[in-house]
């Protein structure tokens, strides 16, 4: 396995995630034993997605399904369609989902999937026959007690309906537990959509009164609008905070009084580009993560904050609702700056807390509220962030490191105990 991985440069995603591992494992002294099987990945899958396109010629994607632990439980995390997917990055993905898991305490281990392509340039109809392809060719490792995949970049409840509907039809009966974020009439959960979203805030939350902020009273911008950023603004908007600044692909939009968020929201269902609503001045993606505000959420790719940008990062508060979107060289400088940046890992989980929630309901075909889903949702989030603060301050490490020991401890003690077959 370690051969089809490219480590070393230290700069790619795989490289940041393993520094990360090594220094938390330093930390809490863990066996080299452990270390070394935590460091691995536990299976990788790689296929041939071969489709007819609409015009009636045969393209063939490559598909990945990196499943990096077992040790706490069945495999779980999302399947991204992208044009930059690729097997490192899907692999250290995979490996965060499982620290993720981790600190918030849900019996999964991390795994991540994915497809290089362009949904953009492609036609529902053809995203709906690679999708079918794709489920049929994983389908070997995947299921309901083995790995629960999820929406991620570029796919959603209708693409999961696909991928339940593909491995239902090959086994004969309907399986909605093997995979989350479906629609809600396939036994997908209430929340579930803005679940990501609605953690981040959370811990935005718990952030603000950590640091003595009022979130009413503070400032936000926010990269990325698509699912994860756009609920993010909506419901911090809905909770009196103000967000100054959004950005997407495109560009953005900034108002130092705030944005309409609902008007920006109505613009944006318009096919609108952000950067042409009335309601803000035009600004780039680089602008958007230098502009003055309290708290910065980044919520589009990786390695967005590096350490060409960090220094004129003006945020006080950095939560990021991305996976990996702080470099380690960043990472450095922001620490050195003194901005506390609330890692993915902590930040982001609300997806996957609320993906193990959907996948309680329908293994039991017993559903609960929305009411009831956000509140569970709040008293994990919640839990999460206090016992990160406890590890940082225990150890004084910042609360990227203190979340990273949280989780690793939490898997090398299940895989001491498990010890090694055969």
């Amino acid at each position: 396995m370690k051969k089809l991985l490219k480590v070393g440069d230290g700069q790619g995603p795989l490289d940041m995630v393993l520094q990360q591992l090594d220094l938390a494992v330093q930390k809490l002294k863990i066996s080299p034993d452990i270390h070394e099987k935590l460091k691995t990945p536990q299976r990788i899958l790689i296929v041939s997605v071969p489709v007819r396109m609409d015009d009636g010629h045969l393209k063939v994607f490559t598909g990945y399904r990196v499943q990096h632990s077992m040790e706490r439980g069945p495999c779980k995390g999302g399947i991204r369609y992208h044009p930059q997917v690729d097997l490192n990055e899907i692999t250290a993905l995979a490996m965060l989902m499982t620290w993720k898991c981790a600190v918030v305490n849900i019996p999964y281990g991390g795994a991540k999937g994915g497809v290089v392509c362009d949904p953009s340039q492609m036609s529902e109809f053809e995203i709906e026959r690679m999708t079918r392809r794709y489920a049929s060719e994983i389908s070997i490792i995947i299921g309901p007690d083995k790995d629960i995949p999820a929406p991620d970049v570029n796919t959603n409840p209708k693409v999961m309906g696909w991928i339940m509907d593909t491995c239902s039809m090959n086994v004969g009966h309907s399986v909605p537990g093997v995979v989350t974020g479906k629609p809600l009439c396939l036994g997908g959960s209430k929340g579930r959509l803005e679940a990501t979203a609605r953690g981040v805030f959370y811990v935005t939350e718990q952030t603000c009164a950590y640091k003595g902020l009022s979130l009413s009273e503070s400032t936000f911008a926010i990269q990325g609008f698509g699912n994860v950023g756009s609920h993010t603004a909506r419901i911090i908007h809905e909770h009196g905070g103000k967000v100054v600044a959004v950005s997407d692909v495109s560009g953005g939009t900034h108002n130092p009084a705030g944005l309409d968020i609902p008007k920006l929201l109505a613009h944006v269902a318009q096919k609108k580009q952000l950067r042409e609503f009335p309601g803000g001045t035009p600004i780039t993606n680089k602008q958007l993560l230098e502009c003055k505000c309290d708290i910065l959420i980044p919520a589009a790719l990786e390695g967005q904050i590096t350490e060409q940008n960090a220094p004129q990062i003006k945020a006080r508060v950095i939560v990021e609702a991305a996976n990996a979107p702080t470099t380690p060289a960043g990472d450095r400088i922001l620490k050195e700056r003194g901005i506390l940046v609330v890692p993915d890992i902590l930040a982001n989980a609300g997806g996957v807390t609320v993906s193990y929630f959907e996948w309680v309901q329908s293994l039991q075909a017993y559903f609960w509220s929305e009411e009831e889903v956000n509140e569970k949702l709040r008293r994990v989030m919640t839990q999460a962030f206090t016992e990160t603060v406890t590890m940082m301050e225990e150890y004084r490490v910042d609360m990227r490191m203190g979340a990273m020991m949280l989780g690793v401890g939490r898997v090398a003690e299940a895989s001491g105990y498990r010890g090694l077959w055969p």
